[in-house]
């Protein structure tokens, strides 16, 4: 918890020890966390020299017994340390972002487009476009994925769990790959939107409106070589190919069972969202009917959400009317 005020595990064990058990010595230190003295009297003087420790008073005889500085003034000062830190680099951060987006006004094709044809260096783009998304990711995905196979996209899944929307398109072929249905339900319940199309005719992703990435030939739809393509036209144009191709795809939900997939047609809800939007209707909160369907919270809010999604609604209760006149409930 502490390795975020610059401590490493070993000097947070020593530090809380010392926090929880008051004055000790290097070698009484040594013997309750079972390392050597040489380690533990480094640390200390590491510690000490970071003022999160001190000499206890009245230690001068004798072996040197230490005590903690009270963490609300010790660590509050690192943290102060540390939010000047990121004060200062945000702003850098603000500086180099304006420089960038003059230097795009004026910027030539190979500064809009960038070419990557190593594989690991195409995983490490694909990684860090997503970790560096704000709000949304949007991807286009096509059957038998090679440099990030569809259950391995470790990035995706730390996004997801930071609160970044993820939307993704599906070549219908790909369902009949091995293991793809149940990756499939474990997104889903990991909060991901996932429709499926008839074609995707090019893998594609794109993070908020300022990268995308897609393959160099659309004729080698899995190779590694790739087009990296920042904000301007072009990314523009790509991001409203995916709205208009999103808007044509069929929302996929898992079944009753939570073991297969229900592709959902225009106008069509599953059983589960009629009985979610006749409770929501009734004035139940998410958690109670969450409770009361048997399902998590998140799903259950993560189905209303879907709803309002094909509703083309922004708010519960602009759901409820148009679930009347589609007569959803």
């Amino acid at each position: 918890m502490l390795g975020a005020v610059g401590l490493d595990a070993v000097e947070e064990e020593v530090y809380r020890q010392l926090v929880l058990g008051g004055e000790t010595t290097p070698a009484a230190l040594s013997s309750t966390l079972g390392r050597s003295a040489a380690e533990v009297s480094e640390v200390l003087d590491r510690l000490a020299r970071a003022g999160l420790v001190v000499a206890a008073p009245g230690s001068g005889s004798g072996a040197t017994a230490y005590v903690a500085a009270p963490p609300a003034v010790a660590l509050g000062a690192l943290l102060r340390e540390q939010r000047d830190a990121l004060y200062s680099a945000e702003l850098d951060l603000a500086e180099l972002a304006d420089a960038h987006r003059s230097a795009l006004a004026t910027a030539t094709t190979a500064d809009v487009m960038e070419v990557i044809t190593d594989p690991a260096a195409v995983r490490h783009r694909f990684a860090q476009l997503q970790r560096g998304a704000q709000h949304e990711v949007r991807s286009m995905m096509v059957p038998n994925l090679s440099v990030v196979p569809y259950d391995e996209n470790d990035a995706g899944y730390e996004s997801m769990r930071r609160g970044i929307r993820y939307r993704a398109i599906l070549d219908r072929s790909a369902l009949s790959q091995p293991g793809i249905v149940q990756a499939i339900l474990r997104d889903l319940d990991r909060g991901e939107q996932i429709r499926v199309a008839d074609h995707v005719p090019v893998k594609l992703v794109i993070a908020d409106e300022s990268l995308a990435m897609l393959p160099l030939s659309a004729e080698r739809n899995t190779a590694p070589e790739s087009v990296l393509v920042h904000a301007g036209g072009v990314l523009s144009a790509l991001i409203a190919y995916f709205e208009a191709a999103w808007e044509r795809a069929y929302p996929l939900w898992p079944n009753r069972e939570g073991d297969d997939l229900v592709e959902m047609r225009p106008g069509e809800i599953d059983s589960v969202d009629e009985r979610i939007l006749a409770l929501l209707l009734a004035g139940m909160t998410d958690q109670a009917l969450a409770g009361q369907l048997g399902l998590s919270l998140r799903t259950v809010q993560r189905r209303i959400r879907g709803l309002m999604d094909t509703a083309g609604v922004d708010t519960r209760i602009q759901l409820g009317w148009y679930a009347a006149r589609a007569g959803w409930a």
